[in-house]
Order: C-alpha cells, then structure tokens, then sequence
C-alpha cells in the first residue's frame, strides 16, 4: 500500500515538475533573446544607425530622461537623432544583467554606459515587453550617472 501511494504521488507531482522545467528553459531563451535585443540595440548606436535604434522603440515607450520624460516614440527619436550624428559613437552600453518576468512579457535589462574611451560613466535600466509580433521593445528606459566617489 505504502508503494501505491508513494508511486501515485510521484505521478501526482509529476506535472509540476516538467511545469517547472519548462518555465526554467522557457525563462532561459527569453533572457537570452532579450540580451540579445540589447546588444542589437546597443549596436545601433556603435552603427550610427538611428532608423534601426528607433525598431527597438515602442510606440508607447517612456524614457525618462534626467526628470524630464520623453512619451512616446517620436518624442523619443527626435531627442536621441542627436547622438547618431558624427562619426563616432558618444557613449555605448551593455547588459550585465537581464531577467524576465515568469510570464516572459516582460524584462529588464541593466547595465553601465562608457564614454567613447570606455569609461563608466553612467548605469542604464530598461524595461523590454514582447510585443505582439514577437519583437521585444524598449517600453521604459532610463539612466543614472555615476558619483565620483570622495575620498574620506
């Protein structure tokens, strides 16, 4: 009797588990598909290619700007047209962290922004949503300088 219920119970769990499995492998691809969209979008500017920068934008996308939002996404391109102008990049950015919510409609992405020496000079957050066409957007973004430490 004791065996029925320990196997019974087994096949009882049994689902929640491969549930489990499939959410860890479905989390997986998503966070790398969102890096992925974040190296892509990171390249836009490394390109000077503000036409594919403006892809990543949803239409309904904030950026928060320093206080001073920006809504929607031709407010967003007309103030950012001004850093893919020139021959060289003025900043450039990388994830270093990534993560999804469970349902995978959602990430955020964050990571340090460098002057075109390669300093940090800064920390970006943005929210991607998989949008309908299975595309991910940037929906939110923004950005933090960084302190210059004090000695003391």
């Amino acid at each position: 009797m004791r065996r029925r219920t320990a196997l019974i119970g087994a096949l009882a769990t049994w689902p929640v588990m491969a549930a489990r499995a499939a959410s860890a492998t479905d989390r997986l691809a998503w966070v790398q598909q969102v890096t992925a969209a974040e190296i892509a979008f990171a390249k836009t500017m490394a390109d000077r290619d503000h036409g594919a920068f403006m892809r990543f934008v949803a239409d309904d996308a904030v950026f928060l700007n320093g206080g001073q939002p920006l809504r929607g996404k031709a407010a967003i391109g007309e103030h950012w047209r001004r850093f893919y102008v020139g021959a060289t990049a003025p900043f450039s950015w990388k994830p270093d962290l990534v993560e999804v919510i469970g349902s995978g409609g959602l990430a955020q992405s964050i990571g340090p922004v460098m002057d075109p020496g390669g300093k940090v000079v800064a920390r970006f957050y943005s929210t991607w949503r998989l949008d309908a066409d299975g595309a991910w957007r940037v929906v939110l973004d923004n950005g933090y300088d960084l302190c210059a430490r004090t000695p003391g």
